[in-house]
C-alpha cells in the first residue's frame, strides 16, 4: 500500500496511523538493542525507532549513512520521552533513494570558505540557512507587493551592454561575436529609458555585476539589485518616501511570517521601522562625526565604513531609529547624471540609506535636461559619443524622475545579523570565487 508523503511538521495529526516520510538521515545512533535514526526534511526532524530483530529492516538501517536521502514508511507513535516533538516513527519499510558517500566533506566546525565549496550541503544541513531563503522570498514578495500597489511596472532590462555603463570602470568585458560587450553594473540607464518610454513607475529585481576587486564582507561581483525609478517627481524626497514605505511594508511582512523563527535561529528581532526615516545631510553628518572625534584618513567628501557606523550609532541614540538617509552628497563623488541642487551647485540631490551602519541603497533625482547632462558629463571628462543611446532618451520630452538601487543581500545581512554577504547569498561570486 502506497502512503502519500507527510511532512515532519504535520506528523502530530497522524498519531496511530502509518505514514511515509521523505528526508535525509540527520544522525544515526546504532545501539546494541535499538537503532535510532533522526530523519530531517525541510520542515523539521523526527526520530525513527527500531528494536533489533535480525530482520531485513535492521540490516537496511545499519547500512545507512548521514545525509542519505531516504523514504521511510511507519507508524507514528506518541513518545513523551522523545525530545523531538514527543513523537517517533516505528518503521515498516525503508527505501534508500540515494546513499550518501562517507565521510561528509563538511561538518558543524567547518570554516566559511570550505562551506561555500559545498554550499548545497551547508544549506541543507542548517535550518538557519533554509530560513534565510524563506526570509528572502517573503522580503521580495513584500517589496513587489508595495511596488504593485503603487502602480509600478516590473521590467526586465538587458544585462549585456554595447558600451560600458556609467563611468566605464568596474565592468566585466566579454567577447560578443567578434567585438566587446559588457555586463551591466546597474540597470540605471535602462530604467531611465523606461521612464522616457512613458512608464510612470518602474522596478526590477535582478542581477547586477561589479568588477571591483573588493574583498570585504559586504561586496560581491554579482548580486541581486532592487531597482526603482519614478517619473513626474517633485524632488528627491518623493524617492526616499517611496523607499521607506516599501521597506517598512516588506519588513512587516517578514516579521509577521518569520519573526519567531528568526529570533530562534539568528538571535535577532525583526523590528518594523516607523516612517519617515531620519534624514541627515552629508554636511551635517560630517559635523556630527567631527564632534565625536572622527578623522577620516584622506576622505573628505564621502563617509568611510567607520563613519557610516558612527553616524548610524549617533542617530540610533538620538532618535531610536535603525535607518538613516544621508543626503546631498558632493558633486565630486556622484555620477554625472545626478541632479545638482539649485541652492548649492556643489551638492547633488542624492542619498544613501544606511541600516545599522551599513549602506544598503544609493538613490537620487536624475538630471532629465539634455543640455545639462551634456555639460555634467563633459565636466567629469566623459565623451558623449559612447553615451549617445542613453542621452537620446532626454532629447524628446523626458519628465523629471528619480530612483534608487538597493542590494538585496545587504538588506538580508543586516536584517538577520549575518557577518558576511557570503552567508546572505545562495552561491556567492567574488574576485576569488567563480564556483560552484
Amino acid at each position: 500500500m502506497i502512503h502519500s508523503r507527510v511532512h515532519v511538521s504535520d506528523l502530530r495529526e497522524h498519531v496511530g496511523r502509518t505514514v511515509t516520510v521523505c528526508g535525509w538521515v540527520n544522525t544515526l545512533r546504532l545501539q546494541r538493542k535499538m537503532q535510532f535514526v533522526i530523519v530531517r526534511d525541510s520542515t523539521g526532524m523526527v526520530q525513527v525507532t527500531h528494536k533489533r530483530d535480525d530482520g531485513p529492516l535492521e540490516a537496511q538501517l545499519e547500512a545507512l549513512t548521514p545525509e542519505s536521502a531516504i523514504r521511510i514508511t511507519g507508524r507514528v507513535v506518541d513518545a513523551a520521552q522523545v525530545k523531538l516533538g514527543g513523537l517517533e516513527i516505528v518503521p515498516e519499510a525503508v527505501e534508500v533513494l540515494n546513499l550518501a558517500v562517507t565521510p561528509l566533506p563538511i561538518d558543524e566546525h567547518t570554516g566559511l570558505e570550505q562551506r561555500m565549496d559545498w554550499r548545497f550541503l551547508d544549506v541543507r544541513r542548517r535550518p538557519a540557512a533554509q530560513l534565510m531563503f524563506a526570509v528572502q522570498t517573503t522580503l521580495e514578495q513584500g517589496m513587489r507587493e508595495y511596488a504593485y500597489a503603487q502602480g509600478a511596472t516590473e521590467m526586465h532590462t538587458p544585462k549585456l551592454m554595447g558600451t560600458a555603463s556609467e563611468s566605464g570602470a568596474e565592468v566585466f568585458e566579454l567577447g560578443y561575436f567578434g567585438r566587446s560587450a559588457y555586463l551591466a553594473q546597474s540597470p540605471q540607464f535602462y530604467k531611465q529609458m523606461a521612464i522616457s518610454a512613458g512608464i510612470d513607475k518602474v522596478f526590477e529585481i535582478g542581477p547586477v555585476f561589479r568588477a571591483e576587486p573588493s574583498f570585504t564582507s559586504r561586496h560581491a561581483t554579482e548580486f541581486t539589485g532592487v531597482d526603482v525609478e519614478l517619473a513626474w517627481i517633485d524632488g528627491v524626497e518623493d524617492v526616499m518616501a517611496f523607499e521607506e514605505q516599501m521597506l517598512a511594508h516588506a519588513i512587516a511582512k517578514v516579521a509577521d511570517a518569520h519573526g519567531e523563527a528568526v529570533a530562534e535561529h539568528f538571535g535577532v528581532e525583526v523590528t518594523v521601522p516607523t516612517t519617515p526615516f531620519p534624514r541627515v545631510t552629508m554636511a551635517e553628518a560630517h559635523e556630527i562625526l567631527r564632534k565625536g572625534g572622527w578623522d577620516p584618513a584622506g576622505i573628505k567628501e564621502d563617509l568611510d565604513p567607520e563613519g557610516e557606523r558612527s553616524i548610524s550609532a549617533h542617530i540610533k541614540e538620538a532618535t531610536g531609529h535603525e535607518f538613516v538617509f544621508i543626503t546631498h552628497y558632493p558633486v565630486g563623488i556622484r555620477p554625472f547624471y545626478h541632479m545638482r541642487s539649485t541652492d548649492d551647485p556643489g551638492v547633488t540631490l542624492s542619498f544613501d540609506l544606511l541600516w545599522k551602519g551599513l549602506e544598503v541603497t544609493t538613490g537620487a533625482q536624475r538630471e532629465h535636461r539634455y543640455d545639462v547632462l551634456l555639460k555634467q558629463a563633459a565636466e567629469k571628462g566623459m565623451s558623449s559619443e559612447p553615451l549617445q543611446d542613453y542621452l537620446n532618451a532626454f532629447r524628446y520630452g523626458c519628465p523629471p524622475h528619480g530612483g534608487l538601487g538597493m542590494g538585496l543581500g545587504r538588506v538580508l545581512m543586516v536584517m538577520l545579523g549575518l557577518d558576511s554577504i557570503r552567508e546572505a547569498t545562495f552561491l556567492f561570486r567574488g574576485p576569488n570565487r567563480l564556483t560552484p
